[in-house]
């Protein structure tokens, strides 16, 4: 059930709407919003008596939600949600580029990335920490170090970073050093993870599984938004089929589909649902033209040298070509860099 009221409503009275509320359901948040504000109960509903809410004058509208993802639906919140990270828009008229290599492989290397693409233009810093590889004997990061040298890039070039978390352990450390925290593919329904991110006031980067549908992600999204934190990013990075030319099938329907569903951002990874460079830059394009707020990129100084998923690595000069020509497909559709 979502509750609109207008912001000019005596605060007692709120309170003692809400009050009477979490009698009949546990589960009730208070949203505030430019012109008017929302109480929305998340749960069983259905002996609520709508007349003991619209006794009061400044309530605007009672409607029950259908969705099971109620605090992430469009039926809860109708306008796009903008998060905003150090001056940073994500959601809204901007596209939000985040890019970076796949994995801190030194501090130089971060150093080097980070500057470069200062220089092209990017909004933020994107590196991985702890690598989940399909092989054990592949690189699995530099850890916690790792962490360090995004945090002095970030300091140092005066950008945000976005670093992938592995374990619901390591949450107050990435919490003190990254901006943005990243839920990969695998751990999308990691519920114990996902719980206790929605305690931390940090904006959560949340990547489509591998196997996933979209409601699946919605309803990963809710227990976000269920715990407590309503910045979520949602991030299409291609699904599982049996086609064998890419590494993923980049399911570019879901932008659409998302953004009729949801007031979230919607960012598409088209490095990791091709897998190959040359694929990056098309499917780029056709992410804005379809309606995406943001890509996150692979970029590598060196990507012959890369650790990790070298195939996928745009080089800085590749990055400058697609930044280029994605300027124009933004301004096609009404959208900026």
């Amino acid at each position: 059930m979502v509750i609109s009221f207008k912001n000019d409503a005596p605060i007692e009275q709120v309170e003692e709407l809400v009050e009477n509320l979490r009698r009949y359901c546990s589960n009730v948040q208070v949203v505030k919003g430019e012109e008017i504000s929302l109480i929305c109960l998340v749960g069983e509903t259905i002996h609520i008596d709508e007349n003991m809410i619209n006794v009061y004058p400044w309530i605007n509208s009672v409607a029950r939600v259908s969705t099971p993802y109620k605090l992430v639906s469009r039926e809860f919140k109708k306008e796009d949600t903008v998060i905003n990270v150090k001056g940073v828009s994500i959601g809204g008229e901007k596209i939000t580029i985040f890019a970076g290599p796949c994995a801190v492989e030194s501090r130089e290397q971060i150093l080097s990335i980070c500057s470069s693409l200062k220089l092209a233009g990017f909004d933020c810093l994107r590196g991985g920490a702890f690598k989940m590889r399909t092989s054990p004997y592949s690189f699995q990061g530099l850890g916690y170090e790792a962490l360090k040298y995004l945090k002095e890039a970030s300091e140092e070039y005066l950008v945000p970073i976005v670093c992938e978390i592995v374990s619901v352990n390591d949450i107050d450390e990435y919490a003190s050093k990254c901006d943005i925290i990243q839920v990969g593919a695998r751990n999308m329904q990691n519920f114990d993870l996902l719980k206790a991110l929605g305690k931390v006031n940090k904006p959560i980067l949340l990547k489509r599984g591998m196997a996933a549908s979209i409601e699946e992600l919605l309803m990963a999204a809710e227990y976000i938004v269920s715990n407590g934190n309503p910045n979520v990013i949602l991030c299409e990075r291609g699904i599982k089929t049996f086609e064998k030319s890419t590494r993923n099938t980049l399911d570019l329907s879901a932008i659409p589909v998302l953004k009729k569903l949801t007031h979230l951002p919607v960012i598409v990874d088209p490095s990791h649902a091709t897998g190959k460079k040359e694929y990056v830059l098309p499917m780029s394009l056709a992410s804005i033209a379809a309606g995406a707020d943001g890509l996150l990129l692979e970029v590598h100084n060196n990507p012959i040298t890369a650790k990790s998923d070298a195939s996928q690595a745009l080089t800085i000069d590749d990055y400058i070509d697609l930044r280029e020509r994605l300027a124009l497909v933004a301004k096609a559709v009404g959208r900026k860099l």
